[in-house]
């Protein structure tokens, strides 16, 4: 009777097992991989109601091509920086630049989510390039790896604008964006002059791990299983995909922003980074901002650090 048990639960063990294997192999593929519909985009997992919160478990996340939603209002050329994957950009250039800025976008969103940014980063005197990472806008391919092989496409610009004979090159990436800018300069040693990094999670497990979290759901154990099966599906070992460790490779002048109220990324990740920045460094926490543009919630404080990293004026 016990053996006899004891193969039940084996047996029951072993298929439980095998089940959330299979859906979070299906998930991890919906959350890297867009699809051609049309269909409207899964909401962030706080906002979602209960049956819908059922549907995204039951069904995975709708995640269509990030489109680009509107044009530059000013004079601006397309460029294509050619790769694996060819990267679009828009090229928007100030009178009288004292620089160029490289803006990089976050999570299923494409680069015209970066033109508030780009008019005050142009006002303050600075050309701006805004990219497309793969699988978004105007560029090539149709998944995502979250900032880990986006790292080559933050080279690749960089590369791009420095070959052009630009000397005085600064990153801005929000989120995702932020996450590839911190492996670029970890694993190719590109120099830009300074970055600035809005609200970039501290590791991948912690960042899926944030929208169980927000789902009011537990983590254990299908984060952990969503984080192996997306990046064996993409081939990489998502859980060395890190920015908080990328972090101690960054020697040049650092902006971190972070708003008080972001649901995604923790402040404890936020310190965790800020902790591991070798160089010059400042954060600033909006109090009113949450995941993603803080522009829209602290317009002025926003421009004024910006302004500050890009005169180089933060404090040791």
């Amino acid at each position: 009777m016990k053996k006899r048990r004891a193969k039940r639960v084996v047996w029951v063990f072993a298929v439980s097992f095998a089940l959330m294997n299979a859906v979070a192999f299906f998930h991890a593929y919906t959350f890297t991989h867009f699809s051609g519909s049309q269909s409207a985009r899964t909401q962030d997992p706080g906002t979602l109601t209960a049956g819908q919160k059922i549907r995204a478990l039951a069904f995975g996340v709708s995640n269509p091509r990030p489109q680009t939603k509107t044009l530059p209002a000013c004079d601006y050329q397309t460029v294509r920086i050619k790769g694996k994957h060819e990267i679009e950009c828009w090229s928007i250039t100030a009178a009288n630049p004292k620089g160029t800025v490289i803006l990089f976008h976050g999570f299923s969103d494409e680069k015209s989510s970066l033109l508030d940014r780009s008019v005050v980063l142009r006002g303050l005197g600075y050309n701006t390039l805004l990219a497309d990472f793969m699988g978004s806008g105007g560029s090539g391919g149709n998944r995502t790896t979250v900032g880990f092989r986006e790292a080559g496409q933050v080279k690749a610009c960089f590369d791009y604008v420095t070959g052009s004979g630009e000397g005085n090159v600064y990153l801005f990436g929000t989120s995702m964006g932020a996450a590839a800018i911190m492996k670029a300069i970890s694993d190719y040693a590109i120099s830009p002059e300074g970055v600035i990094l809005e609200c970039p999670f501290g590791t991948m497990y912690q960042a899926v791990r944030a929208r169980f979290r927000m789902m009011r759901v537990p983590a254990f154990p299908m984060a952990g299983l969503l984080t192996f099966w997306g990046g064996a599906q993409n081939g990489f070992w998502a859980f060395a995909h890190n920015p908080a460790d990328y972090a101690k490779k960054i020697d040049c002048p650092a902006l971190l922003l972070y708003g008080a109220k972001d649901e995604k990324v923790s402040r404890a990740e936020i310190d965790a980074i800020y902790n591991n920045l070798p160089g010059r460094k400042k954060l600033a926490v909006y109090p009113e901002a949450g995941h993603g543009n803080h522009l829209t919630a602290s317009r002025e404080e926003w421009a004024r650090d910006i302004r500050q990293l890009l005169s180089t004026a933060l404090e040791e």
